[in-house]
């Protein structure tokens, strides 16, 4: 009888045991944290209370491991945000236009997405959770691991044997002590900050957003030679929505009421500050920091009968949105190797490589962002220089106005495709030859977006909505 054991319950953990579940005779997830019956925040999920968002790329995968998950998120009140008709996005190089296509997000709270995905994958009857149980060590040898070692509430230490162990348990994982302590060798470890911190809160919407409002994403300007600021405001269910504002090493935001309404003010555009007169705060504001982008590589040492998925493997800077993808795109690669060869010797180190060459595009994407920041720590030697952010901040100028390019751009950045396939020969000609039109005027972006009036007319009269931001 076979016998699988997933150290971690969150997303990455449910995944997991979805992904093999059909091909083990018995799957037992093990959780240091206790579940909430319903959606809500748990202690064991500090970034819960902050915003989310689940890119294209990342439903589609979430919907191939548990079909119709996508289904139950909406019905639970989830937006569908189309990005280039219901997403309102300021980058470095100016307001963007509003275009059609098929790119979207879907968002909503944290606690949500958890309960609907934990609903859905304990609901195979293969599946066993274990709640407030804490993994200690792995045991076997250096050559193979054969099980975990366990303590439920503080009881004495007990043994699960498995045929399979597998590591979701995020970016505390103790996966590389463990594996020291079975005689292998330290884990590589590739690491780049940019010291990147959020101060969120959630709101009440006022009464004259409807359902259809959209979302508003302010990137953080990695070209200035300053610290990078941004922000984001995401309708979630209950009419609901998450501020969160964002900074750089050296202008974290603050998190008292005047200094985080300061902050969201002192942006390239107001908008954010003055859609939040109407709105009503819920809760406090709540810092979140450590947002390193960070990859251990496994891949190099794994022991049989051992693999590592999510954000134990690799945490990408949450400022991109990919966490939740990456994941899903782990348990599909661990899915497709089982399925591939079934349970025969290599299968751990295979399905690590599989997991590590899933993540790869999504990390250099991270990281070259990162990279032009001040004051970023990294052990990493990085190549390229100012002719390579030249050619970025050319190519984002022209996704402000361009449809195709906006198109590609945005299909990669929701994991639908990777970066390299969004190079295509006219697109590169768009981009040389360059912008063809003006760019925009906060006025006249905020003006493609309807939804937007009825909630502005409480902002204040000496707004700078109407200033020209670009």
């Amino acid at each position: 009888m076979t016998h699988a054991a997933i150290i971690g319950g969150g997303m990455a953990g449910m995944l997991a045991a979805t992904a093999i579940a059909r091909h083990v005779d018995r799957v037992t997830i093990i959780e240091s944290d206790t579940f909430p019956s319903s959606p809500a925040q748990r202690r064991g999920l500090p970034q819960g209370h902050h915003n989310h968002m689940l890119f294209g790329g990342g439903a589609m995968a979430l919907d191939t491991l548990l079909p119709k998950t996508t289904d139950l998120l909406y019905a639970h009140g989830a937006h569908h945000l189309r990005i280039g008709e219901r997403m309102a996005m300021l980058s470095p190089q100016g307001w963007s236009r509003r275009f059609d296509g098929d790119p979207f997000v879907v968002t909503c709270s944290r606690p949500l997405l958890d309960h609907v995905v934990r609903r859905q994958a304990l609901s195979y009857h293969r599946i066993t959770l274990i709640q407030s149980a804490k993994v200690v060590g792995l045991t076997g040898d250096a050559s193979r691991v054969t099980g975990v070692r366990v303590e439920r509430d503080g009881g004495p230490e007990e043994t699960i044997e498995a045929d399979l162990v597998v590591d979701a348990a995020g970016r505390r994982s103790d996966s590389p002590r463990w594996l020291t302590d079975l005689g292998l060798p330290e884990v590589a470890e590739d690491t780049l900050d940019a010291g990147f911190a959020y101060a969120g809160r959630s709101f009440l919407a006022p009464p004259s957003a409807g359902d259809d409002f959209p979302g508003i994403l302010i990137q953080a300007d990695n070209s200035t030679g300053e610290p990078g600021r941004g922000a984001a405001l995401l309708p979630n269910e209950d009419g609901r929505w998450i501020v969160a504002l964002i900074g750089t090493r050296g202008a974290h935001p603050p998190t008292d009421e005047e200094g985080w309404l300061d902050f969201a003010r002192s942006m390239r555009s107001p908008i954010i500050a003055d859609l939040l007169v109407g709105a009503t705060p819920l809760g406090e504001i709540r810092a979140y920091r450590g947002l390193a982008n960070r990859r251990r590589h496994f891949e190099r040492i794994v022991p049989e009968g051992f693999v590592v998925l999510g954000d134990a493997a690799m945490t990408l800077n949450p400022n991109y949105a990919t966490g939740m993808s990456i994941s899903a795109f782990g348990a599909l690669a661990l899915r497709e190797e089982v399925e591939r060869t079934g349970f025969t010797e290599g299968l751990a180190r295979r399905a690590q490589q599989r997991i590590a060459k899933a993540g790869e595009p999504w990390w250099e994407v991270a990281i070259g962002q990162d990279r032009w920041f001040p004051n970023v720590r990294t052990n990493l030697t990085l190549r390229g220089g100012a002719s390579q952010l030249k050619m970025a901040a050319r190519w984002g100028r022209v996704v402000t106005e361009h449809p195709a390019m906006a198109r590609a751009t945005y299909s990669a950045a929701s994991l639908v495709i990777t970066p390299k396939k969004m190079m295509t020969l006219p697109l590169l000609v768009a981009m040389m030859r360059g912008p063809k039109l003006p760019p925009l005027t906060a006025e006249e972006a905020i003006a493609q977006y309807p939804g937007f009036s009825g909630v502005l007319d409480a902002a204040p009269a000496d707004s700078a909505v109407s200033q020209t931001s670009a």
